[in-house]
């Protein structure tokens, strides 16, 4: 038999951990149940991600500057010409394999500034072109959200309607594809990717909780309607998580300073010159086992991005969420853990320390609550894959059910 091309997609081996670790679960699932799939990349950061996964990989975007801000006529006409040129790409590729897989990543939604021609225009030609070319092309265990600006929320729906097959990391994301207008009967909700990934061995907590802090910290400006507030929103985010941090210090705790972007290192600086104390350190993370293993020793952690949060409850540590988005609103009911989000938009350094209290108060209930949930969302992404396989990889699915049919 002719092995199954497979391509992967998205801003991938670009410095987010959280699309990485996407990445990461779905080539686990590939090569455990497909492992005669070729497998390659169209993604941001190629040399990225074959020098970690192992995988051929090409460029993005024909022009290298595409996430750059174009002021002069130069990168203003290559910005351009990039569009027209990664079209006949983008096309070349999607012909050439069988499926195509976008694995996880908020690649519907625009709860950060995003711009119509940047990724929703790089979607939409991959969407566009596997309906062109029949290649099935599966956007699997994805965020989406409201979307204000036309352009946006227009590629957005064209791409989800063209795709074979969806599936949603929450409901509030599968509520938003349909209130734009996509059909969503048959697509499926399940845990964020991140979840079938290993899990590092948990520390021993202290009892009562008095031991390090882990906190989680973003480059946050916003979303994609604040441009304006932008810098106010920043400054008041930092503002307000660097008072936290100074008060933890102040009480005797350790804290670690966790990233999940390489953007968010000017944030970690800015605390760490704020409060200049031995007790507040700053762990250079390269993937999310390395964030889970820094969140495993933690006794409590505060965190913003999503994927960040996503360690957390994995390795079962009762966590606070500063929370950007209702997607992490979502993964904090999912897990137990509702009443402990914080706005990050708005950041009271006295209301969290209260916050954090009470979620200190309850961690041994708490990690009870997370390992139970942490089973059942395991057993959900198993149900997923299965059925990737049945959507993707027909011939396969059949050749398992004969398989199990013909068994003794």
């Amino acid at each position: 038999m002719t092995p199954v091309r497979v391509g992967v997609f998205g801003l991938l081996g670009s410095g987010n951990l959280g699309n990485d670790g996407s990445l990461e679960a779905v080539l686990g699932y590939l090569r455990a149940e497909h492992p005669e799939a070729v497998v390659d990349a169209l993604c941001g950061g190629p040399e990225v991600v074959t020098a970690r996964f192992g995988i051929p990989a090409t460029r993005l975007h024909w022009y290298r500057g595409e996430y750059r801000t174009a002021s002069r006529a130069g990168a203003i006409a290559g910005k351009g010409l990039g569009k027209l040129v990664d079209a006949v790409r983008t096309a070349a590729w999607v012909r050439r394999r069988d499926v195509v897989i976008v694995p996880g990543m908020g690649v519907l939604e625009a709860t950060l500034p995003l711009r119509p021609w940047g990724f929703p225009y790089a979607l939409f030609l991959l969407c566009a072109s596997g309906r062109l070319f029949g290649t099935r092309v599966a956007l699997v265990g994805v965020g989406a959200a409201p979307i204000g600006k036309r352009p946006t929320r227009a590629l957005v729906r064209w791409s989800a309607r063209l795709a074979t097959y969806r599936s949603y990391r929450d409901d509030l994301s599968r509520d938003a594809m349909r209130e734009m207008g996509v059909d969503t009967s048959r697509d499926e909700v399940c845990p964020d990717l991140a979840f079938a990934l290993p899990t590092p061995r948990t520390g021993t907590p202290s009892d009562p909780p008095g031991g390090p802090v882990c906190v989680g910290v973003m480059d946050f400006h916003g979303g994609d309607d604040d441009r304006a507030r932008a810098e106010e929103i920043r400054r008041r985010y930092l503002d307000g998580t660097t008072r936290f941090v100074r008060t933890l210090v102040e009480d005797g705790r350790q804290v670690r300073l966790l990233t999940g972007d390489a953007c968010d290192a000017p944030v970690v600086a800015a605390i760490l010159d704020a409060v200049d104390s031995p007790l507040v350190t700053a762990a250079g993370a390269a993937s999310l086992a390395d964030l889970m293993k820094e969140m495993a020793a933690a006794d409590t952690v505060v965190a913003t991005r999503y994927h960040n949060l996503v360690c957390a409850l994995k390795v079962g540590v009762p966590t606070l969420a500063l929370s950007y988005a209702a997607k992490s609103d979502a993964l904090m009911a999912r897990m137990g853990l509702a009443a402990y989000c914080h706005p990050a938009r708005e950041v009271d350094a006295d209301r969290l320390l209260e916050q954090f209290r009470a979620l200190e108060q309850r961690s041994a209930e708490l990690r009870r609550t997370l390992a139970e949930r942490n089973l059942v969302a395991v057993g959900q992404l198993q149900h997923q894959f299965a059925a990737l396989t049945s959507a993707l990889f027909p011939a396969a699915d059949h050749a398992h059910a004969h398989a199990l049919r013909e068994s003794p």
